[in-house]
């Protein structure tokens, strides 16, 4: 084969077969094929679309590019959760422990934040002692043990995503839902799960700002789930403000335990339940979602979903003290209020505004090499719907520099949007994708 003729062929509008596009990934790993031809294929694909042969293909063929894990060694079925991203996203934090109390094992594999906050690893070492870095004999033993493990993404998980991704960053590229959904299907597709459920998130916050184009991803990533022989089903969630009242590292744990105490707010634990009857479902544990609500809230009440967070953070090398009582989570030196100057209702709050200001306070981190600031971030005390009285605080701002503080204060303020009407509550599960 010639990758030339390949080129052409797509750009012309021609599909390309499996054993085509075997070869262009397999040499682009190797670097046989240059960035720049890559860079050729990536905008032809663009412009000409991928069918959906081609796009399982293109998935199969960045998942076996490295290492693909063996959970056989782990007893019971196997059920993972990926959100597409949003703005206090703490989600996996919730979840987990509620699926495992059920007996459901989570073998975990997350990765680290670029962006506004850090990603499920860099909220979990906010416990002092904690660690991501596991061995696989360790990974499956605690899975087996306490039906919980997460473990930071190996960089040979998928390496074909990691440079392609690179280049897609660099040659406007990223934009193509083939493209999009291959990307995270391959990670999830090596992470060696039974069945996945997929958080697909819509909104100002999103990668994705409208429901139409999170359905047309959403279905695009269960089509090839289903290809790749496991079993997938997306929800597409409301990210049009951040979810929940927190926003930044330290703060989103403490909410996660707040959550698993059963104090979560109500449009976190509506998205928890909605990707949570899912999982206990394909996991074996209810035979329909009615009853898997039911144990998923027993788990909560009893309160072994945050005994078994506990028992997961002391695995990993935590306290389990600090889970039920976080004093030693970091915590930021300033506090800066945000305050409301008339009495109306929010009707909006701009998400990706307020995952600015918290990557402005020091939550997040613009590259790899970046340092987090594990207690800085903004947490928010209205909400879409509430009223506001003048002098009301709408936010609260955590740094451990008030100069960034204060140059995220008008971020904050500036992502309210208000109205003098009473606000219609908003459903925060938009359609469940089952294929």
């Amino acid at each position: 084969m010639l990758t030339c003729d390949l080129i052409k062929k797509k750009k012309e509008g021609f599909p390309l077969t499996t054993e085509e596009i075997t070869y262009l990934i397999s040499g682009y790993v190797t670097g046989a094929i240059p960035d720049y031809q890559m860079s050729a294929l990536l905008m032809a694909i663009c412009f000409r679309g991928m069918n959906q042969e081609e796009t399982l293909a293109l998935t199969l063929a960045m998942r076996d590019s490295g290492e693909v894990l063996d959970l056989s060694g782990i007893s019971g079925s196997k059920v993972d959760k990926h959100s597409t991203g949003g703005v206090g996203d703490k989600t996996s934090l919730v979840l987990a422990p509620m699926v495992a109390a059920l007996g459901i094992p989570v073998a975990k594999m997350s990765g680290r934040g670029l962006g506004h906050t850090g990603g499920t690893i860099d909220k979990l070492e906010c416990f002092p002692g904690f660690s991501c870095t596991l061995s696989g004999e360790q990974f499956t033993e605690n899975v087996n043990r306490i039906q919980m493990a997460i473990m930071e993404q190996t960089n040979n998980l998928a390496p074909a995503d990691k440079k392609l991704y690179a280049l897609r960053d660099v040659t406007a590229t990223v934009d193509q839902v083939s493209l999009i959904a291959s990307s995270i299907m391959s990670k999830k597709l090596a992470a060696g799960a039974d069945a996945i459920v997929l958080d697909v998130k819509c909104g100002n916050g999103a990668f994705m700002k409208n429901e139409e184009n999170a359905g047309t991803l959403a279905n695009e990533m269960v089509r090839i789930g289903r290809g790749a022989g496991k079993e997938t089903v997306a929800v597409i969630t409301d990210m049009d403000q951040p979810l929940g009242n927190a926003v930044g590292n330290a703060l989103e744990v403490k909410e996660a335990i707040l959550a698993l105490n059963g104090f979560g707010p109500a449009d976190l634990m509506e998205v928890v339940y909605a990707l949570g009857v899912q999982m206990v479902v394909l996991g074996g544990r209810a035979k329909s979602l009615t009853e898997a609500e039911s144990h998923l809230k027993e788990v909560i009440a009893n309160k072994s979903a945050l005994y078994k967070f506990a028992e997961f953070v002391e695995a990993q090398g935590g306290k389990a003290a600090d889970v039920f009582n976080p004093v030693h989570l970091p915590t930021a030196t300033y506090t800066l209020e945000v305050k409301q100057r008339e009495s109306v209702y929010v009707r909006r709050i701009l998400a990706e505004e307020i995952g600015r200001a918290s990557l402005i306070a020091g939550a997040g981190r613009l590259t790899k090499e970046s340092t987090i600031d594990l207690g800085a971030g903004i947490l928010l005390h209205k909400k879409r719907g509430n009223y506001v009285r003048d002098g009301e605080s709408l936010a609260t701002i955590y740094a451990n520099d008030l100069e960034k503080a204060k140059e995220a204060y008008g971020k904050v303020l500036g992502a309210y949007e208000f109205s003098g009407e009473e606000q219609k509550e908003q459903p925060m599960v938009k359609k469940i994708v089952t294929g």
